[in-house]
């Protein structure tokens, strides 16, 4: 006659959070978030801004670079990518001319503001001249 083991149930415990303290942790990176996010969030701006200054700096080394090649500034910044006048010794730029960190082309005049050769900027976020903060602004010196 087979003999019977004698088994036992035992109740383990499993491994794993309750939902009280799933939702303790739910809360504490609720609160995190609420302080935390403001402060990226207010960067964003600033970020946008000094983006527009150094496309611009990188624009503003091609067009002395064509310069040097043709003598004066391009009429329009598309001159850089691609011309027909004989001295023109491009691409000067790698691709096409950048938009603006808000999607809106820049703002070029030649001859410049102020008596200098060129001019440079962007209308910042709302694409209208004048204003703050954002909306300010970026000008090319």
């Amino acid at each position: 006659m087979p003999q019977m083991q004698n088994i036992s149930l035992n109740c383990k415990r499993k491994n794993g959070f309750t939902l009280i303290e799933l939702l303790i942790v739910i809360v504490i990176l609720g609160l995190l978030m609420s302080l935390v996010a403001p402060t990226m969030f207010s960067k964003v701006g600033s970020t946008k801004t000094k983006a527009a200054q150094v496309q611009m700096e990188m624009i503003s080394t091609a067009l002395d670079t064509y310069r040097l090649d043709m003598g004066d500034y391009p009429s329009t910044l598309n001159e850089l990518r691609s011309s027909s006048k004989p001295q023109w010794d491009g691409p000067y730029l790698p691709k096409d001319v950048p938009l603006d960190p808000w999607n809106n082309p820049y703002i070029y005049t030649v001859p410049g503001e102020n008596g200098q050769p060129y001019s440079m900027k962007s209308y910042g976020k709302d694409g209208v001249a004048g204003g703050e903060n954002e909306n300010a602004d970026v000008v090319y010196q």
